[in-house]
């Protein structure tokens, strides 16, 4: 049995008596020198040591004495006589170290055992491997270099309450490598779709995170106050029209990975900040957003798992074949194949209908709006593979363009995975008047008491009117698509700090 399964065992205190002890330990530091240096500079990873060393024999290793300086936190500690032994952790994994009265001083060794789990130390001396095969650092000097005032999680319960894993992630990532797994991955699927976009010929650029009026997306903002402008500002719910007025501008393909906040509900899908990316290319349609949308999609898969098909919730997910394309008809017939067409355009009997499956009535009364709410209630959910949902009314997509041979209908799509939204795209709107039009009945919306219905923007409005081109947009939520790819069930689980009531 390898020594690291076997942990020091902490005295049987509640947290206040071993978080006092160890207060009384860090004073006694304090008299003798600083309880928190910071010139001990490491060389080495614990995951390189055991990739470069982690296969050598012991018969090979231990005579390159290959010198060594690891840091990071203890995790496990155990005495066997005159040794220790000790894991500690860093960002790249685990390693142990192995100290004897022949390595340190008993001085060392001594106020080694008196370090309690959860310290940060630093490390200096030569790889071996134990008769275990157990990759270890031979220590030859060590050095506390922060004191841990508080316990750890119990090492083999972990940190399972779920809310204390969302207020103290700080604890959570100590203590569940799982958790620690999902950020790192988090990390590699943005830098991924970054990558991607900057290879199709896209410029990164930001836009303002405070919007004199809230656009982009029919969402309710929160509110802020600007004192030495002294006007309202909102927090941007989408940055979209700000990159279409980059589009105007001549900057032909754009991307943004922002942060926008919407004051809604919260749920396992919806934090009320969020990250999401949106990109806008000049001389290009949505069916050109629908192809990069699902190269963005595999390319990240591929980037973090190593492959296009996943497993979600114990389901498999094909993301490597070509996304599925299917109306909003074609979906809810689909999955409801007892539905009539006559059934489909009869507005009372579509009301009734959306009802039955639980969803409240849109505001706008149209066909095309109780048509999208059935699709909500009745096929959605049931949109596993992914799968674009295409061509939405007029009525729901105000930035969209119009079909030119659809009547009622915009060049839009939503794409759904595991029976969730995770982008929205369409080709953009670029008839300045039309869109005016739109906006005006948005406010008239609003002003019936919508409180998602946008405003209007006369600056947008200006900038279209210098010619904004035939042009492609979409956005895709990163929270969901790391919760597809990390097979997460809740957005906070891919959220570092996520939003919560305060304790």
């Amino acid at each position: 049995m390898s020594e690291q399964n076997h942990p020091q065992i902490e005295p049987q205190l509640d947290e206040n008596q071993i978080i006092a002890l160890r207060r009384e330990k860090l004073h006694n530091i304090r008299k003798e020198r600083n309880a928190y240096p910071n010139d001990f500079k490491r060389d080495s990873f614990a995951a390189d040591l055991h990739a470069q060393y982690g296969e050598i024999g012991k018969e090979e290793l231990d005579p390159q004495a290959v010198p060594v300086k690891i840091a990071g936190r203890m995790m496990l500690k155990r005495q066997m006589g005159k040794a220790s032994f000790a894991t500690i952790q860093d960002v790249t994994g685990q390693i142990q170290l192995y100290l004897n009265n022949k390595g340190v001083s008993q001085e060392v060794l001594d106020d080694f055992n008196h370090w309690d789990l959860g310290d940060i130390v630093g490390a200096e001396g030569t790889l071996f491997k134990t008769n275990h095969g157990e990759l270890t650092v031979r220590v030859s000097d060590i050095r506390l270099l922060s004191k841990s005032l508080r316990p750890l999680p119990d090492k083999h319960k972990g940190l399972s309450d779920q809310e204390t894993k969302y207020r103290q992630r700080y604890v959570d990532l100590i203590a569940n490598e799982e958790s620690r797994n999902t950020f790192i991955k988090r990390s590699q699927i943005i830098q991924s779709v970054r990558n991607f976009m900057v290879g199709e010929h896209y410029l990164e650029v930001e836009t303002p995170m405070m919007h004199p009026i809230p656009g982009g997306a029919t969402a309710k903002p929160f509110v802020t106050h600007h004192n030495a402008l002294d006007i309202p500002l909102y927090l941007r719910i989408a940055p979209e029209l700000y990159l279409k007025r980059l589009v105007v501008g001549g900057l032909e393909r754009v991307f943004e990975i922002n942060r926008s906040f919407r004051n809604e509900g919260m749920s396992v899908r919806h934090n009320p900040e969020f990250t999401m990316i949106e990109f806008y290319e000049a001389f290009s349609d949505y069916e050109r957003m629908m192809q990069i949308a699902e190269d963005i999609i595999r390319n990240a898969s591929r980037a973090v798992n190593g492959t296009a098909n996943i497993t979600y919730n114990g389901k498999e997910v094909d993301l490597e074949s070509p996304f599925e394309r299917l109306t909003i008809l074609g979906a809810i017939k689909k999955y409801n194949p007892h539905y009539t067409d006559e059934q489909l355009n009869d507005e009372e009997w579509l009301k009734k209908e959306i009802v039955k499956h639980g969803e409240s009535l849109p505001p706008s009364s149209g066909i095309g709006s109780l048509q999208l709410a059935l699709f909500e209630g009745c096929a959605e959910g049931k949109l596993w593979n992914p799968t674009f949902i295409v061509d939405y009314p007029v009525e729901v997509s105000p930035l969209a363009r119009a079909s030119d041979s659809k009547p009622g209908l915009t060049e839009r799509f939503e794409l759904f995975v595991v029976g969730r939204e995770l982008a929205n795209g369409y080709s953009e709107l670029n008839d300045p008047e039309d869109q005016a039009e739109r906006f005006k009945a948005q406010v008239a919306q609003k002003d019936a008491g919508d409180d998602e219905a946008m405003h209007y923007d006369a600056d947008y409005i200006r900038a279209m009117e210098f010619g904004l081109p035939p042009t492609g947009g979409c956005g895709i939520g990163i929270d969901r698509l790391v919760m597809l790819l990390t097979d997460s069930q809740t957005i906070r689980d891919v959220i570092l700090f996520p939003q919560m009531r305060p304790e």
